[in-house]
């Protein structure tokens, strides 16, 4: 059994990753892995999950393996651990022959701390006896809700982790995801075999990113605002179809925004030179199916947009936690419009019958409440994941941030609207009945006599059904499964109507005038514009001499530090959350120059004793 001291562990922390401290549960996941223990990690993406086998590596004395789904997201995570001056290096099938050789005898001399492999690696006998032959101190399971089938990004090769339990019974476990169910999280310890692990769920809460759910009408425009007003923050967009995501990168490119797009019908090479593109700043945007992103180490993603709604919170929450993983301010917009429901069950009706189709079902029901719901969206996202949010309103999602209007009389017209049409039809035509409308439907099934006939000409079609999702939220609705969804009014809609009660909604989009941008534009901070500008410029530069992604440089929290702070001396640039001894070895003149050279420009030089 091998124990670090809490002060060696934060020692390696500073020098090889330049924070001073840990962040929550990651010191306990630590000591957890260096006493021996198998342990599992759930941390929010962007939550430092990477830390807790990282730092064990670099104490114990044998090589990590790293179990990582994708081969791109292995290259970056070894480059910037390189970068770091961590000894590490990957083993996939891209590579040519010689430079398998090499990595294997790194690792067999002890001259690699951390060996990130692919799980379909692990069966191939040569590479068992490869393992048999080395000393491995722990092995790291990434993204370990792969390993499950009831997780949202399930992978049969993961189930190959039993083999390395069977070849190293001795060495501990760790696996780390940040998305896991708590039926997930068990499905994750049987799978792997873990033996009575420690377990550290941290909050699933990412206060830095803003929720909203906006209509789908005009989103083209909608979205070119955004990006727009975000002219130096990079933007992922999801969409649903591999032609939806062509086609949309192809226009916005068009507008001059420069955009590449990624699904799994494009060549491997195409795909790989796209998200080079994304991840160095080459192209700002990139539209994606779901095959883009898992575990994207680009922390400075600013903006993550849903084209269409996904089919469940577990994957709304892993493809927009990819915004602002450096803690920075970001924003998660997703478009949703009539049918968006009824697309998604049309690939659910078409599953096979089972607990599978069963659960797909659950699922979508409750991605499509979150886009209805008149109270805290991030509460919902919380309470998915077992999670009580400490408070009501976050003050950071569109429903908390919205203003109210009161809705009791246009709840009690809907209400009446639905019983009097005999409960029988849905919120498209019962909307037709209450703003009058002279089509067939209304006329031969009686309708145009109702006393609610024509009673609503305050609302639009889209504005009475965005009300109707609310009341279907607040349970004074419910909406009937299936392809044509029929509305019907609950026992305590009966009450509200009867008692009279009064009722408050948020103030919809669709209950605004028109605009053609939304969004807001980035944070700005208390930090020196200007002097970060410099600042990226230089990053950008050196980025490229180097051939590296920029924030493998310094991400955009270490420069809005040091556009804040101004630090002028080694010693000072040391204090700069995310600067390590081996960052300010190689990039710590050519920035501290820089820094110099703006505060005597600007007469800053008074203003800098207590720091510098």
């Amino acid at each position: 059994m091998i124990n670090a001291s809490t002060g060696s562990a934060q020692a390696l922390l500073k020098r090889y990753f330049g924070y001073d401290e840990f962040r929550p549960l990651q010191e306990d996941a630590i000591a957890a892995v260096m006493d021996g223990r198998d342990a599992v990690v759930l941390m929010p993406t962007g939550g430092g999950k990477s830390l807790c086998y990282q730092i064990p590596a670099l104490a114990l004395p044998g090589v990590t393996l790293v179990v990582s789904p994708l081969i791109a997201l292995m290259k970056d995570q070894v480059d910037a651990l390189k970068r770091n001056g961590v000894p590490a290096d990957f083993l996939n099938s891209t590579q040519p022959r010689e430079e398998q050789v090499r990595v294997q005898k790194a690792a067999f001399h002890g001259e690699t701390k951390l060996l990130y492999v692919a799980p379909e690696r692990i069966v191939q006998p040569g590479f068992q006896q490869f393992l048999n032959a080395i000393d491995i101190s722990l092995i790291a399971v990434d993204e370990a809700h792969c390993i499950s089938e009831w997780g949202h990004e399930f992978r049969p090769d993961y189930r190959n982790m039993r083999v390395l339990r069977r070849l190293s019974e001795d060495t501990p476990f760790i696996a780390l995801t940040a998305t896991a169910t708590e039926q997930v999280r068990q499905d994750i310890e049987a799978q792997l075999e873990l033996r009575d692990p420690a377990r550290f769920v941290a909050s699933f809460d990412r206060p830095n990113l803003r929720y909203s759910v906006l209509p789908s009408s005009d989103r083209y425009d909608a979205l070119v605002g955004m990006l727009r007003n975000r002219p130096h923050g990079s933007a992922i967009i999801y969409r649903s179809s591999q032609k939806g995501t062509e086609a949309l990168a192809a226009d916005l490119v068009e507008d001059g925004i420069p955009a590449v797009a990624y699904h799994a019908g494009l060549p491997r090479e195409t795909r790989a030179a796209h998200q080079e593109y994304f991840v160095r700043d080459e192209a700002r945007v990139i539209v994606g199916t779901v095959a883009f992103g898992m575990g994207i180490d680009k922390p400075d993603v600013r903006l993550v947009v849903h084209y269409e709604m996904p089919s469940s919170i577990e994957r709304y929450y892993q493809e927009s936690g990819r915004a602002g993983r450096d803690g920075l301010e970001s924003d998660c917009i997703l478009f949703y419009g009539p049918g968006e429901r009824e697309r998604i069950s049309y690939h659910i009706d078409r599953m096979e019958p089972g607990p599978t189709q069963q659960t797909a079902v659950a699922k979508l029901a409750e991605m499509n409440s979150y886009c209805h719901v008149p109270y805290c969206r991030r509460a919902v996202i919380l309470r998915y994941f077992g999670e009580e949010p400490e408070q009501a309103n976050c003050g950071a999602c569109d429903v908390c941030m919205a203003d109210t209007f009161d809705a009791t009389v246009i709840a009690q017209k809907i209400l009446s609207a639905v019983i009097r049409t005999g409960e029988r039809f849905g919120a498209s035509y019962v909307s037709q009945v209450l703003r009058g409308a002279k089509t067939k439907q209304t006329e031969e099934r009686g309708h145009r006599s109702l006393s609610v006939y024509g009673i609503v000409d305050d609302f639009s079609d889209s504005g009475l059904r965005d009300v109707m999702s609310s009341l279907v939220s607040t349970g004074l609705l419910a909406r009937s499964d299936g392809e044509y969804p029929t509305l019907t009014v609950t026992m305590k809609g009966r009450d509200f109507l009867r008692d009279r009660d009064r009722i408050e909604l948020p103030v919809f989009q669709s209950m605004k005038s028109p605009r053609k941008s939304e969004g807001r534009s980035a944070d700005t901070g208390d930090f020196d514009v200007t002097l970060f500008e410099e600042l990226r410029g230089l990053r950008t530069q050196i980025a490229r001499n180097l051939g590296v992604p920029p924030y493998m440089v310094f991400g955009d929290a270490p420069l809005r530090e040091m556009a804040r702070r101004y630090p002028q001396t080694e010693g000072s640039f040391l204090q700069i959350s995310g600067v390590g001894r081996h960052k300010l070895d190689d990039f710590g003149p050519a920035f501290l120059e820089v820094i110099r050279n703006y505060v005597d420009r600007n007469g800053l030089g008074d203003r800098m004793r207590t720091f510098t």
